[in-house]
């Protein structure tokens, strides 16, 4: 069912969506143990698209628009859509993966940043202030609240932490039988505002933050997407609903339980 454009799961969707959502957490967790020194962008891809297929499931991102991967490869100074390939990974690098899945026509979306070997820490901070604030902007979604109580909740979460570059070019977005759908999920903005947080609505959040500044480029191959400083670049991403009883990370292996526990935040998964 669609809400003025925005599409409306039923609780079966969202379950099925909730299948898709663990062959995608499932996935990256494989990767995050696969990222290491000496792995080329390609051989994470490969890893990805079997795990995916033995799953029963099939890639969101394989095909879409021309896209060559199961998985976006981005690294160091890379923010997103980095395609997977005969880059060899090095001690010190940053990479983010993003991965999707469908399961029985219903989607699921995520993505992390990973530290290949030592890497310095203003870069783990910047890890850390990503990550804290995809998870502060679940945490602020309420029922009866609005979308850009997310966005808000994002942007005050960087901004405390430091002189940092959010990424305004891109942004989260609806997710259900389609992997992009309305509404925009922006990393900024005033609370209160943007379409109302209801049951039933999915949404993939996922901030991308900086060293530097927020202005990016477009590479030659129409897809990677790097800082115009050079400044290197981080990116987390979850697939969330709402239920009668809390939020439901649907891309989280435990649902995203333990963290919204820490954020006093109630757990609305089954």
């Amino acid at each position: 069912m669609f809400d003025r454009g925005i599409e409306i799961k039923t609780p079966a969707q969202i379950q099925t969506m909730r299948a898709a959502g663990l062959v995608v957490g499932e996935t990256l967790e494989l990767l995050r143990s696969a990222a290491v020194a000496g792995v080329t962008t390609g051989d994470l891809d490969a890893l990805a698209h079997d795990h995916i297929r033995s799953r029963g499931a099939t890639s969101n991102f394989l095909g879409y628009h021309g896209f060559t991967g199961v998985i976006c490869t981005s690294v160091n100074d890379e923010v997103v859509h980095g395609i997977p390939g005969s880059r060899v990974l090095r001690d010190g690098d940053i990479i983010s993966i993003d991965c999707g899945a469908i399961v029985d026509g219903w989607h699921g979306d995520a993505a992390t940043t990973v530290a290949i070997g030592e890497v310095p820490d203003e870069v783990l901070e910047l890890m850390r202030v990503t990550e804290e604030s995809m998870w502060r902007g679940i945490a602020a979604a309420r029922l009866g609240g609005r979308v850009s109580d997310i966005s808000h909740a994002i942007e005050t979460t960087i901004d405390a932490a430091g002189d940092y570059g959010i990424v305004e070019g891109y942004t989260g977005h609806g997710i259900g039988s389609e992997m992009h759908q309305a509404p925009d999920v922006h990393n900024y903005g005033k609370p209160r505002r943007g379409p109302k947080l209801v049951k039933g609505l999915a949404l993939a959040v996922e901030p991308m933050v900086t060293l530097g500044g927020a202005n990016t480029r477009t590479l030659a191959d129409d897809w990677t997407v790097v800082t115009t400083d050079g400044s290197w670049a981080a990116h987390y991403e979850n697939t969330f609903t709402l239920t009668d009883t809390g939020a439901w990370v649907l891309t989280a292996l435990d649902g995203g339980k333990a963290r919204l526990a820490e954020l006093g935040v109630p757990y609305g998964g089954d």
